[in-house]
């Protein structure tokens, strides 16, 4: 079973931009918003993945995430519950570690949601900068929830 081991936090200021080292724009939905298991269909810049994500106990929980074809992507999209999220991704290496920043778009205009995937649930890493609040953990903050 994959396990994916995240924690997340709000964004204070844009210094972020600046450290990027990539960027990506993403659109996504949701065929189940269950709590005990999401769907979600993502397509990221010219890339169509599925990705299937149990419930978990605090930062941990099982995620399996294949490629899909494009179109069918394209297909699933129109299949999702309302809204699709849409938003900006940047990534920026901080001391050795892979951070994304999400900026979002449209009905969640302004909410900017930094997260790191670390290998243990006793990863311990320096935060960047502009890295505000710890939100993991907190259902507002799940995509599937927004």
């Amino acid at each position: 079973m994959a396990i994916e081991i995240e924690h997340k936090y709000l964004v204070s200021g844009d210094e972020y931009r600046h450290l990027a080292c990539g960027k990506h724009e993403i659109r996504q939905g949701f065929l189940s918003r269950d709590p005990e298991r999401t769907v979600r269909v993502r397509i990221r810049d010219n890339e169509a993945f599925i990705t299937i994500k149990g419930k978990g106990q605090g930062a941990a929980h099982p995620e399996f995430e294949y490629s899909i074809p494009m179109d069918d992507a394209l297909q699933m999209l129109s299949l999702c519950q309302p809204p699709i999220i849409e938003k900006t991704r940047y990534i920026v290496l901080h001391e050795g570690n892979r951070w994304e920043v999400d900026e979002f778009h449209g009905h969640r205009e302004g909410l900017i949601l930094a997260e790191l995937e670390v290998p243990s649930e006793d990863y311990t890493f320096p935060l960047p900068s502009f890295v505000g609040r710890e939100v993991t953990g907190q259902p507002q903050y799940y995509n599937s929830a927004m």
